[in-house]
């Protein structure tokens, strides 16, 4: 018989369980403690807050390197933008998260890592309604990470037509944790010994990457990039637009799976890689297979215009 173990017990039995992972948290931020540790055992999120069961909050994923956090400032308007869209209340204001992730990033002790920050609906029941939650969580998370290989640059990606089609207008521009979708595109990768999935709509024309946008260099040299939509614009296209247009057309629209087969350079942009070639797409090759100018300048050009405008902490 299963026994019911006392509370301190139990709790014992909770930390001394295995816990894949768990060596990668490097610091965490929670505001029911309003405090920041630095033990990894002791991120423990409750089943009932309803980021867990309804999927009923949002995040951002940020990156920091060399003791800059890249693009922080855009990454919170994003978060609070999505909290009115789901009229959530976040339980501080901006400035002090801000301030917060700052600590969090110092508190990991490391110069380079990932931040993830979660605003949630709250702990407070089981149901659906938003109404059992009173008071709204704010998580912060500092992992561990390795830089990008220099060989991924240089051999590029696969990528192939996703089964899995954008998601609605409505959804698409909140960055909620709601993401089995994007699970689902990943696996789907996995299943086809791939890299990158790829979502187009009834039309035919492109969305967006499991955890990352896609460009095209088309065969005139546009810069081309989705428009917003059932797409959720990166902080790093979002530069990664502003940096392009110093050098080249840029332009922002639909874009037709007929003209990717013919584009000169396929891009994935995210803020852990910056900007990846896309080599082959549906089992060809993009042009000559190889990657591109465009591809190898951005890259660089990403890392240094979010060094110099990164948040120093």
């Amino acid at each position: 018989m299963i026994q019911a173990l006392k509370p301190d017990d139990f709790l014992s039995a909770l930390l001394a369980a295995p816990r894949p992972g768990v060596e990668k948290i490097l610091a965490f931020y929670d505001n029911r403690a309003r405090g920041i540790c630095t033990d990894g055992h002791l991120l423990l999120i409750p089943l009932d807050d309803h980021l867990c069961h309804r999927g009923d909050g949002l995040f951002e994923s940020i990156c920091y390197r060399d003791g800059k956090i890249f693009v922080l400032d855009s990454h919170l308007q994003r978060m609070w933008d999505g909290a009115r869209a789901l009229a959530l209340e976040p339980p501080l204001a901006m400035s002090e998260a801000r301030e917060l992730v700052c600590a969090v990033a110092h508190a990991s002790g490391s110069d380079k890592g990932d931040i993830r920050v979660f605003l949630s609906r709250g702990p407070g029941g089981f149901g659906i309604s938003p109404a059992e939650c009173p008071d709204p969580g704010f998580y912060i998370v500092a992992l561990a990470a390795k830089l990008p290989p220099a060989d991924l640059y240089s051999r590029g990606l696969s990528a192939f037509t996703s089964a899995y089609p954008p998601k609605q207008e409505y959804l698409a521009r909140i960055k909620s944790v709601n993401y089995l979708p994007n699970v689902l595109m990943a696996a789907e990768a996995v299943s086809r010994a791939e890299d990158v999935a790829i979502t187009f709509d009834e039309a035919g024309n492109m969305g967006e990457a499991a955890i990352a946008n896609v460009a095209i260099i088309d065969e005139n040299g546009c810069f081309r990039s989705p428009e917003p939509g059932r797409v959720l614009p990166g902080t790093t296209l979002l530069c990664a637009l502003e940096i392009a247009d110093q050098k080249m057309p840029v332009k922002t629209g639909p874009i037709h799976i007929r003209e990717m087969l013919k584009a000169k350079e396929m891009l994935l942009l995210t803020s852990a890689t910056l900007c990846v070639p896309i080599v082959r797409f549906d089992g060809r090759p993009v042009a000559d297979g190889q990657p591109g100018a465009v591809a190898r300048w951005l890259k660089d050009e990403l890392l240094a215009y979010m060094l110099k405008t990164g948040t120093s902490f």
